[in-house]
């Protein structure tokens, strides 16, 4: 086992220190492009504005004879393109692929100072993260970077799932997870082919009424995915790092998108992937608190401001507890309207 203090440590000689800390800025969305497409990368600029995260993509959806170009695609929109404040990150080929190191290889010598985050698919164990982590050190020496490189780790098989809380606390590099329902669902044998979303087979069934037996009986559907949802968010609050949903495939059905982003931000992830722009607007909507419950929030921090004792506001009990709770809100809120002064505006935050 690793000694608690070498996490304080660069893993290479001349790598940047580890941080301490993983930043939180907005992150409400993690928008996935085709580095190799002109027709999207020429967007970018313009599409920069409105998104939190821009991520080049180089795994699945790039064929494997556009693999190099969207490596080099990815490298040619760091060094060209003003994305403004907009973070940019990238997600590499699997590490059983044989595009993998070749895009750590390139990347972090070409545009190393450019990129925040790594997101590594289909990881398993610590010892994926234990290889990337020491590589990326290796890398950040050789190359003199300033900054350390952050990874962030897609939950999508089922022993990644078993193995979630080792994986958070893999490395001080790890940023965050994201939730992989598609690849998750085949690892698991799970009988769909939805990308993320409930399923209209997966119900709980009323009981019979017993005067009419034959009646029809109401039916809910349930949520595939709110177990390992759950573990997730855990294993990331437990180690000081972030959890995301991933993609919601359909991106024609509007509002399962947004019912799916709503409960993920609702059992503590910060965002979710937006595959196609329309997206871009649900995410930022559903993952930045509703005004109300902010100018509540507000209400409650102002009567207790040591968040000490009971109180009664609005008919509604307020402790210690419900305090934290509404530091949270208020404080995810405060980042956000920094951001957008619209939200500033809504959230009663001006001046």
């Amino acid at each position: 086992m690793r000694n608690p203090r070498d996490f304080a440590r660069p893993l290479a000689a001349g790598a940047p220190d580890p941080l301490r800390e993983i930043p939180v800025t907005p992150a409400r969305m993690i928008h996935f492009f085709d580095p190799s497409n002109d027709r999207v990368t020429a967007k970018l600029p313009a599409l920069a504005p409105t998104t939190d995260i821009l991520l080049g993509n180089l795994e699945d959806a790039i064929a494997a004879d556009r693999k190099e170009a969207a490596r080099e695609g990815l490298v040619r929109i760091a060094r060209e393109l003003d994305l403004g404040a907009t973070a940019l990150w990238t997600r590499i080929n699997a590490l059983d692929s044989p595009w993998a190191l070749d895009d750590l290889l390139r990347l972090v010598g070409a545009i190393g100072d450019r990129l925040a985050v790594v997101m590594v698919p289909k990881v398993e164990g610590p010892w994926d993260i234990h290889y990337v982590d020491r590589l990326l050190a290796q890398l950040e020496a050789r190359h003199r970077l300033e900054r350390p490189i952050l990874v962030h780790a897609i939950l999508e098989t089922a022993l990644g799932v078993t193995n979630v809380e080792e994986i958070a606390a893999a490395s001080p590099r790890m940023q965050g997870m994201s939730f992989g329902p598609a690849d998750l669902a085949a690892s698991r044998r799970m009988k769909t082919t939805r990308v993320g979303g409930g399923h209209p087979g997966y119900t709980v069934l009323a009981d019979p009424d017993p005067e009419r037996p034959d009646a029809p009986r109401a039916a809910a559907q349930q949520d595939l995915w709110h177990y390992s949802i759950g573990r997730m968010v855990d294993a990331c609050a437990a180690t000081g790092i972030l959890p995301f949903y991933g993609p919601f495939g359909d991106i024609a059905d509007t509002a399962g998108c947004e019912a799916q982003f709503r409960a993920a931000f609702l059992m503590g992830c910060v965002g979710a992937w937006s595959l196609h722009p329309r997206q871009i607007e649900i995410a930022k909507r559903v993952f930045s608190p509703d005004p109300e419950e902010v100018r509540f929030a507000l209400k409650v921090i102002a009567a207790i401001p040591d968040g000490r004792g009971v109180h009664m506001l609005d008919g509604k009990m307020q402790d210690d507890a419900t305090w934290k709770q509404c530091k949270v809100m208020v404080g995810l809120a405060q980042m956000l309207a920094e951001k957008d002064p619209e939200l500033k505006a809504a959230y009663g935050l001006e001046g």
